[in-house]
């Protein structure tokens, strides 16, 4: 047989024509879901060597290809999608695991131990930074945080106040706020605490933009993570997460994912094996329409600031950071409409062909309330600080056209000026609204 010209393919072609053999499969072209619970060893020696491989007890020879022991553990689907995933962001191994968060939870507990420290940028997803701040101290390792965007000196700054550094944490395009943080600023920041110690690992969740229109690796990252929930799945139908890195990071991380039970189900590897062929199609064609509504949004007198990827209403560091660091903007759009949190519920109440729903990244166009929704468990001073204000929007853009996604914001900006009746009168007294001068600083 001929060279196997599939392995040096393009990313697209990579994903499309990687990791299974229909011959193997009745000459399936669509790889079969493996819905089995346990897998057969042809003798006692297979069985023995699949669980040292498993449990890292012994490292896999080269080439060596870890025997299937039960779904917990791999399983068929699962190893499909961790073999072509690696094309875009042209990484050694990848991880799948049953949530976003899951991924960046056995990511830390991985990697981390009592007494560590773990740097992020603020802000980050809601849940990730409950893990931060509240769960990971509880098990002897200290947090802090850096504004998304910060300068490497003021980078610096904080990391050499820390003991033991073992990880700085950010998000290429910071949730909600959609700042880009500069991944070589920090990977030069990592290095030159490695000039003394041990260096730490940098670690991007590059949800927000890639994998088509970033890749962190590229710029200094040691680990990306995804919520392949996000556009990697695309259909709103799954929930999932992603680590891509070096074998030496990720390979102790299936453990991980074993023992704390993360490996995702059969079936929602099967769906992203089914998505990963229109990924890049997607996310071109999303991207497309949401630079136009971000546009129009900000040529609209009732909406404050448009927050958007290398868009013109971003600072000029920001502009650098995109244009040094991506390659589009993907199709999430942040916004502060004129008044306060009356004013954005108000138009979130009155949309109609976006949902009112929380994620991102799926065929279909999404509105929420970050200040409400996705980042509630935060403290109102550390959503201000942020910049997580009470009129901001977020929203998600899809596949619908273009036109009419813009005329439904429109829409949604008249009701809002005429002073439409919203749900915000039926919020509690606890979550009153915070006037937006409280904000100081530049958010982007």
């Amino acid at each position: 047989m001929g060279k196997d010209h599939r392995k040096h393919a393009q990313p697209q072609t990579h994903v499309m024509a990687s990791g299974y053999d229909p011959m193997l499969s009745e000459g399936s072209v669509v790889p079969p879901v493996f819905r089995t619970s346990t897998f057969v060893f042809r003798n006692c020696a297979e069985g023995k060597r699949a669980f040292e491989l498993a449990y890292g007890l012994d490292p896999a020879l080269p080439g060596e290809v870890s025997p299937l022991i039960y779904t917990r553990v791999n399983n068929p689907n699962v190893e499909i999608v961790e073999d072509r995933v690696t094309a875009w962001d042209a990484t050694d191994n990848g991880v799948l695991f049953s949530s976003g968060m899951g991924a960046i939870s056995c990511t830390c507990f991985g990697l981390l131990n009592p007494g560590d420290s773990l740097l992020f940028a603020d802000p980050v997803y809601g849940g990730t930074e409950y893990l931060f701040r509240h769960v990971l101290p509880k098990f002897g390792m200290e947090t802090a945080t850096f504004p998304a965007g910060a300068t490497e000196e003021e980078i610096i700054e904080i990391a050499s106040g820390m003991k033991n550094l073992k990880m700085i944490f950010t998000e290429t395009c910071a949730n909600p706020t959609i700042i880009l943080t500069d991944t070589r600023a920090v990977r030069n920041v990592a290095d030159k605490i490695g000039e003394s110690g041990p260096r730490p690992i940098v670690a991007v969740d590059n949800t927000f933009l890639g994998p088509i229109f970033c890749s962190p690796i590229k710029h200094g990252a040691d680990l990306v993570i995804y919520s392949a929930t996000k556009y990697i799945g695309g259909h709103s139908d799954l929930v999932a997460g992603l680590v891509l890195g070096p074998t030496e990071l990720t390979a102790g991380l299936k453990a991980v994912r074993t023992i704390f039970g993360a490996c995702p189900e059969p079936d929602t590897a099967w769906l992203i094996g089914r998505s990963l062929g229109t990924l890049k199609l997607r996310m071109t064609t999303q991207a497309e329409s949401a630079r136009l509504i971000a546009d129009f949004l900000e040529n609209d007198a009732r909406v404050e600031r448009v927050l958007y990827p290398g868009h013109a209403s971003m600072s000029e560091d920001q502009r650098r950071i995109f244009e040094e660091q991506c390659s589009g903007a993907a199709a999430v759009i942040s916004f502060h409409v004129q008044g306060g949190r009356e004013q954005a519920y108000a138009l979130l109440d009155n949309l109609q062909i976006f949902s009112l729903a929380v994620s991102l990244g799926g065929i279909e166009s999404l509105a929420e309330h970050p200040f409400s929704m996705t980042h509630a468990e935060m403290t109102n001073e550390l959503k201000m600080a942020a910049g997580i204000t009470p009129n901001m929007v977020r929203i998600s853009v899809g596949l619908e056209d273009t036109d009419d996604l813009i005329n439904d914001l429109r829409r949604a900006l008249d009701a809002m000026e005429a002073g439409a009746p919203s749900s915000y009168a039926q919020t509690t007294q606890s979550s009153v609204d915070i006037p937006t001068a409280a904000v100081t600083g530049d958010s982007a």
